[in-house]
């Protein structure tokens, strides 16, 4: 195991490798009990974290609110471009300057690709990439491959099947990148044609170990894997919303379909439509959990990259 956590900033998950998520996945399992207990440490006590979320979220900012205050931090910030003087006119620059001298690490969320990274270069203190665009969502993603080794045993080997949108889907972007690292992963993409994983991330895929395959239909493939990663098809990327309309409900998981499979269903969240209520109650669903794992992820992204980049 890596001693130390070589990475300043998380912007891509194309920065890691294997040694820099195993650190995170080690150091959140380390704090999972103080997580799960609804317990304080001080390990971050007296310092501040900057939110600066220019397109809404719910579970990305309040998990990672949450693990600031369950380290003893603080958090300051806007949940919008309109509640912050970018709406009057303040550039992107100025603001994360102005940010920097209140926190000690930076979270970004913007609807454009590229904002995190170009933040990180002109300031001084850890920025942490919450989503971007159509582009990367590196903390999901660490806390996507938690989920899969606390709930599997091991991220080697693994079957997973990415269902939905990957044309938009930042999650899967960044998850097949990652599992990248690991060894004998195979990878099914599952969508229709018109939101099929885009080249640049088969590109990326095609210099890795990683084998995937391109399918359309679940039944094909659902015998053959441990993970069924569903994605929503997501109405706010289409520019002509009739486009969104003829591939809504295109993939539907139920509880009938997965009787007598051994997989587990996981979800980066907001549901739709995409998983039936009816496999919540039922052991394949971890969607939930995944969900709940955030805090200790993120708490283990914020300690590490706060105590080994003090101000």
């Amino acid at each position: 195991m890596v001693k130390i956590f070589r990475l300043k900033h998380i912007i891509s998950i194309k920065d890691f490798e294997r040694e820099d998520v195993e650190y995170i996945l080690d150091e959140a399992s380390k704090l999972e009990d103080i997580a799960k207990s609804r317990e304080i440490s001080d390990e971050l006590k007296g310092k501040i974290l900057g939110l600066m979320f220019f397109e809404p979220s719910t579970r990305t900012r309040i998990s990672f609110e949450t693990a600031m205050k369950r380290l003893d931090g603080q958090c300051i910030g806007f949940t919008s471009s309109g509640s912050s003087s970018v709406s009057k006119g303040e550039s992107i620059a100025d603001t994360a300057k102005m940010f920097e001298g209140y926190s000690d690490a930076l979270v970004i969320r913007h609807e454009l690709e590229g904002v995190s990274k170009f933040i990180s270069d002109v300031v001084d203190v850890p920025v942490i990439n919450a989503g971007d665009g159509a582009g990367q969502h590196p903390t999901q993603t660490l806390l996507d491959l938690y989920t899969i080794k606390n709930e599997i045993g091991s991220i080697d080997n693994l079957r997973i099947a990415l269902i939905g949108d990957l044309k938009f889907g930042r999650t899967v972007h960044s998850l097949s990148q990652a599992l990248g690292l690991f060894d004998n992963v195979k990878i099914y993409l599952v969508s229709p044609p018109e939101l099929r994983m885009p080249q640049e991330v088969l590109i990326d895929l095609n210099k890795t170990n990683v084998e995937y395959e391109e399918v359309t239909n679940i039944e094909d493939i659902i015998d053959d894997v441990d993970v069924l990663y569903v994605t929503r098809i997501q109405k706010e990327r289409f520019a002509d919303i009739n486009d969104y309309l003829k591939i809504k409900g295109a993939y539907i998981i139920n509880k009938k379909m997965l009787e007598g499979k051994d997989v587990i269903v996981m979800h980066p969240l907001p549901r739709v439509d995409e998983i039936d209520t009816d496999v919540d109650d039922t052991e394949f669903n971890k969607y939930f959990t995944q969900a709940a794992n955030a805090v200790p992820v993120r708490m283990a992204i914020l300690k590490t990259l706060i105590k080994n980049n003090p101000k």
